[in-house]
């Protein structure tokens, strides 16, 4: 590996600047990506990230050590190493990291997406000399159909559900897809509800200035929630639990991209999903490469050595670089860590874990 980036035990470092770009323990400088749990680990002394994303961040991370900010495309330089962030479109805030010193240039994207999203800044494509890239879906076979398609499916789901009385929930990632969906769904056919680990990203949402519709936490011990009409938005690890009976008869749905593949569908016994991801498909992830022109490609998590393999057949200079970023793993145990952003949800199970 060049030298601008290096691989150590707390994570990606530049020695010429002396900061980390998400690293994986607690560091002096933490340059982050976005908020997710694998990319912004709580307890580092100080940490930058795009200005867009600072109130996600301070919820994820907590205490009281100084964020500094920049504004999408706006420079600083650290200790001579000029460092900007231009927009990832993954969730509210997320970066691309651009990193220049004595005139190579690396491109860290943390997670990104192409595809429109009215909850966050579109991707921005940055030319490097060396690009680092997520492969969570760098297989061919992920193709993501348009959002606006994903959305009339799920309207057409949730009227469905109301016509038999039954809730709709829609287990989605807290920080990113559940507000994503808030945002694209109709939220004239009913109300819309949100397990409290969602409403905490809700609130930070709304207090950077994203627009959502309106959206309501779940009382404690409440029971029938929302009577049979309302769209129910959890993460995850809900499914299953004791907190879904809040809602008396449920049909369960996944929003992801993994529900492109039939045995993982079945083995979550989901009688429908959604796919809908805030990652890159296949060919986003190739149009994100090549746009950025770069001599050399580095690939991280997920498919990253066949996609690596595929873009030497295509004459990158490429190779998988090992990294702990999990992007979104796969269900049931598939992946190598916890979803990437429930490493701070409580346990669905307790009254609270529901409260607004």
């Amino acid at each position: 590996m060049a030298d601008l980036l290096e691989l150590t035990p707390e994570g990606l470092y530049c020695r010429q600047g002396d900061f980390y770009v998400d690293p994986w323990r607690r560091v002096p400088r933490a340059v982050v990506t976005h908020a997710h749990a694998d990319h912004a680990r709580p307890g580092c002394d100080r940490y930058l990230c795009a200005a867009r994303g600072k109130l996600v961040l301070r919820e994820r991370i907590g205490g009281a050590a100084p964020i500094d900010t920049l504004r999408f495309g706006e420079s600083i330089s650290i200790n001579g190493v000029t460092v900007s962030f231009h927009s990832a479109g993954h969730v509210l805030g997320s970066a691309q990291v651009r990193i220049e010193h004595a005139g190579v240039a690396w491109v860290v994207t943390g997670d990104y997406k192409l595809q429109a999203d009215p909850t966050c800044d579109p991707f921005e494509h940055v030319e490097a000399d060396v690009f680092v890239t997520e492969s969570t879906f760098g297989l061919p076979i992920y193709r993501w159909a348009e959002p606006e398609t994903v959305a009339a499916a799920i309207n057409a789901w949730w009227r469905e559900n109301q016509a038999a009385g039954r809730t709709s929930v829609i287990l989605a990632y807290a920080l990113g897809k559940a507000q994503r969906i808030a945002a694209l769904v109709d939220p004239s056919i009913g109300p819309i509800v949100a397990h409290g680990a969602v409403m905490k990203m809700v609130r930070a949402y709304r207090d950077s200035g994203v627009r959502l519709p309106p959206i309501d936490g779940v009382p404690p011990r409440a029971r029938r929630v929302g009577d049979g009409r309302a769209l129910v938005i959890a993460p995850p690890s809900v499914a299953g639990s004791r907190w879904l009976r809040l809602f008396g008869e449920t049909r369960v749905a996944p929003a992801s991209g993994w529900m492109t593949v039939r045995g993982i569908r079945r083995r979550r016994g989901c009688e429908r999903g959604f796919i809908l991801s805030d990652h890159a498909d296949f060919p986003g992830l190739l149009t994100a490469i090549e746009a950025s022109r770069a001599r050399r490609v580095l690939v991280t998590h997920g498919a990253s050595e066949s996609l690596a393999r595929l873009l030497r057949e295509r004459g990158f200079d490429a190779a998988p670089l090992a990294t702990r970023f999990t992007g979104e793993p796969p269900p049931d145990g598939e992946g190598d860590a916890p979803p990437a952003d429930e490493g701070d949800e409580r346990d669905p199970d307790i009254a609270d874990g529901a409260a607004a």
